[in-house]
């Protein structure tokens, strides 16, 4: 008998100790709500939004060498405060961020140990949050096997994703470095090409079928349901955690993943260790229509600089020859051909790409950077990043990845008068890949140096956490129309799909908007480009970075019309506003940027059928002149000028593979 009342009791101890806890975090807006519960022991989360599912009950939680802190948790009471994103940073899509949130700490236990926090940041559009573990015993350190944290996407959602590539694949074993096309409108339940997704990860939330079916859902409440979208990425990381992807384990459930063992030759280990208490870096959630993504600034509200500037550090347009004439115009008397040209566009900076040192030399570099003085116009510099994590063979090699070698040719780089770098084919997302971009940057500062890197990972809120950090490509950026006429018969396509994924997060160094007819160096052979020039002048407000080496070419001067290069001269690369108007990712996009007073309206189109529609503009008033730039069925382009109607409406017609550029 008293060991049926001892298990009886036992039995209401254990159910108690496991009861259902639950909190909810809500917006300032009152229309963004997550619910954080311990149901069976197990940390989980949701998100509604506008009284929809965006993520069903998706599971939190960290496994170190030591502990489980995915199960056998309690929740306790999650301590709530409204808090403030309030900043200025030149470099993001918008210069002057006032974002209001709720900020939650949830802290969860084993027993009657506080053994883990769940930080929360909601805002009316975004969801952020990150762990902090705790020292148990005499315990200071732990290394993070994996992460449970997942997200349950509603039945009859459609996703646009990136798959991430092999290990130790590509051009010279380069692989992973986010070089991969978007799938489109996709079901959930694939893996990609087996191993995942790079972020960010859109989806088109799917209307429930119950809600669907519901007499009570009204007609417009059926139309916002089916307009909801979620981005999902991270931010914040650095080089105390590795980059991380997206696994698809079943169905709707997507879950972190670290990188893969191959990544880096082998090089370093997939899981990250850190000193306790450790503090993650944020995943982030996106909800809404598709002007809450594209304007999102959650990669940025969330993070905080990590040192000084040494310098108030200068942005601006620049010229490049490396994407029109490839190895062989990284020579001295070519690279002064594009110097010269830089100063009749008015622009502040040459690149100079792979192999300089090889073909134009130390002694030569010097040489131009003093003529470039006399122009008004500075280099950058091309490097490779590499030590042994691929085959990449373009020098210089063996400057960047050596911290007294590299710290060497920074001060050698300032003592030139060089104004930044651009440091290519890193070697995957493990913590040891992530110190060394970290190590990079802060070298840099140290040099008053800009930063850009190619064949690279992510940017991950790195503008406001490194202020030396310029731009990253991360995407199929434009050398890819060079070497493939097929990427030229879609960059259409490609290029309504950025601005809803990869830009969203971070400055995307692309190096488009070429006016060449053909990508090669005479502009009479090489890959065709489809695309009309007006195509090319809205790409280069659509695609973000504070610093653009556009395609231009200085043939361009004499064979590309004369608005259009005047065009070129004058279009900003920073901005103070975004605004999301209309489209549909890979489809079409229309949207705004603001720079000090001026806007500039901009959309291109790659359906086949001309896009017709008409643009409220409240930005341009009544009655004011507007010039428009527009082409014909044939992408014969042509510029002129219109009257804002009293409406403030104008109608617009885009053809397949054209564009529209509206500014005043």
């Amino acid at each position: 008998m008293k060991s049926f009342l001892f298990t009886v009791l036992f039995a209401v101890i254990s159910v108690a100790s496991y009861a259902s806890g639950e909190e909810k975090i809500t917006s300032p807006d009152g229309k963004l709500i997550v619910t954080v519960s311990d149901a069976e022991g197990k940390p989980t989360y949701k998100v509604d939004y506008n009284g929809n599912a965006m993520l069903l009950s998706s599971p939190l939680g960290i496994t170190t060498e030591k502990q489980d802190l995915t199960q056998g948790l309690t929740l306790g009471k999650c301590e709530t405060e409204k808090t403030v994103a309030n900043y200025t940073l030149r470099n993001i899509k918008q210069s002057n961020v006032n974002v209001e949130a709720t900020r939650a700490v949830c802290h969860f236990s084993q027993g009657d140990k506080q053994v883990m926090d769940v930080i929360f940041w909601v805002s009316n559009r975004d969801v952020a949050f990150r762990y902090v573990i705790f020292p148990q015993g005499n315990k200071r350190s732990c290394v993070i096997k994996s992460e449970a944290t997942g997200f349950r996407l509603p039945d009859g959602t459609t996703t646009f994703l990136c798959p991430q590539s092999k290990p130790m694949t590509g051009f010279a074993n380069t692989a992973p470095s986010y070089e991969t096309n978007y799938e489109t409108d996709a079901p959930m339940g694939k893996n990609g090409w087996g191993e995942g997704f790079t972020f960010p990860c859109l989806f088109k939330v799917g209307l429930s079928a119950e809600r669907s079916n519901s007499k009570k859902a009204s007609l417009n409440a059926q139309q916002s349901a089916l307009n909801n979208w979620v981005l999902i990425s991270e931010t914040g990381t650095d080089g105390s955690y590795c980059g991380c992807r997206l696994l698809n384990e079943n169905g709707g459930l997507y879950r972190i993943g670290f990188p893969q063992e191959g990544e880096a030759n082998g090089i370093g280990s997939v899981t990250p260790s850190m000193p306790l208490p450790a503090t993650t870096p944020w995943r982030t959630i996106t909800v809404g229509p598709l002007a809450n993504i594209v304007e999102t600034t959650v990669p940025f509200d969330v993070t905080a600089p990590k040192y000084k500037a040494s310098q108030e550090y200068i942005y601006g347009k620049g010229s490049w020859s490396w994407i029109i004439g490839m190895d062989p115009s990284c020579n001295y008397d070519e690279q002064k051909r594009y110097i010269d040209f830089s100063a009749d566009m008015g622009y502040q900076t040459v690149l100079v790409d792979a192999l300089w040192d090889q073909q134009i030399g130390y002694e030569g570099i010097e040489r131009l950077a003093r003529y470039g003085k006399e122009k008004n116009v500075a280099l950058f510099l091309w490097y490779n990043s590499n030590g042994s994590w691929n085959d990449a063979p373009q020098s210089p090699l063996g400057k960047m990845n050596n911290a007294i070698e590299r710290r060497k040719e920074m001060k050698w780089m300032h003592d030139t008068g060089i104004r930044g770098i651009k440091v290519d084919f890193f070697g995957g997302d493990k913590q040891q890949m992530l110190q060394l971009y970290e190590d990079i940057l802060a070298d840099a500062n140290d040099y008053g140096l800009l930063v850009i890197f190619h064949g690279c990972t992510l940017p991950r809120g790195w503008e406001r956490m490194y202020p030396n950090y310029a731009a990253s490509e991360a995407v199929l950026a434009s050398e890819n129309l060079h070497f493939s006429q097929g990427m030229c018969d879609a960059e259409a396509r490609n290029a309504c799909i950025h601005p809803f994924i990869r830009n969203t997060v971070g400055s995307m160094d692309f190096g488009g908007s070429a006016l060449n007819k053909y990508y090669g160096a005479d502009n009479k052979h090489g890959n065709i480009r489809r695309t009309s020039d007006v195509f090319a002048l809205a790409l280069a407000v659509l695609f973000q970075s504070a610093v653009q080496h556009f395609a231009l070419a200085p043939n361009n001067l004499t064979d590309a019309p004369s608005w259009a290069m005047d065009f070129m001269k004058q279009v900003p690369t920073t901005w103070d506003e975004t605004r999301f108007i209309d489209g549909y990712p890979g489809k079409y996009v229309i949207m705004a940027r603001r720079s000090g007073s001026h806007w500039f309206v901009v959309g291109i189109n790659a359906e086949k059928k001309p896009l017709q529609t008409t643009l409220t503009l409240p930005m341009f008033a009544a009655g004011s002149d507007m010039c428009v730039y527009s082409d014909d069925g044939e992408l014969n382009g042509s510029v002129k000028t219109a009257r804002q109607n009293k409406k403030q409406q104008i109608k617009v017609t885009i053809p397949c593979n054209g564009g529209i550029v509206i500014t005043q």
